[in-house]
């Protein structure tokens, strides 16, 4: 493992986006902030930045107007990343998926790549499905066509 890969790694920036939801997820990504879960013992740093973030952290369900940013927030991170759908809402709608407004879960949209379930999803879950996105993005960087060439 080079140092480039070691960096993205052991330090991931996070991006948060809220779709729309009963913020009771967002309430728990935060509490993953606070020193009692303290989510940056792992390195990770919550940004608001898309070309800097290396998972982006969705949660709540899409609808026709979010959809639309959703997109351009990940079509902005750079290559390779990962998506991380929080809660039942980003997953498939939750309670919200009968609304006329409601596409679904955010995979209606873009790939996701690891769920976390939970209404409202709890910090260690939360902490859990990060972590195993970064298995994820390991596993993406290593498919790069460029891996393992003036690294090593």
């Amino acid at each position: 493992m080079g140092l480039l890969e070691k960096t993205r790694l052991k330090s991931p920036w996070l991006l948060h986006y809220d779709g729309s939801s009963c913020n009771g997820c967002d309430i728990e990504v935060l509490a993953c902030l606070t020193p009692m879960y303290d989510v940056e013992r792992f390195g990770i740093i919550n940004t608001g930045n898309p070309k800097h973030a290396d998972i982006l952290l969705i949660t709540g369900s899409v609808n026709h107007r979010s959809a639309r940013v959703v997109k351009n927030l990940y079509e902005q991170m750079p290559e390779p990343k990962v998506v991380v759908a929080v809660g039942v809402c980003a997953a498939t709608g939750g309670v919200y998926h009968n609304c006329y407004n409601i596409l679904g879960g955010i995979d209606k949209v873009i790939p996701v790549d690891v769920y976390v379930p939970g209404c409202a999803a709890r910090p260690e879950a939360i902490i859990d499905g990060v972590v195993e996105g970064l298995n994820v993005l390991w596993e993406k960087w290593k498919r790069r066509p460029w891996y393992g060439i003036g690294y090593n």
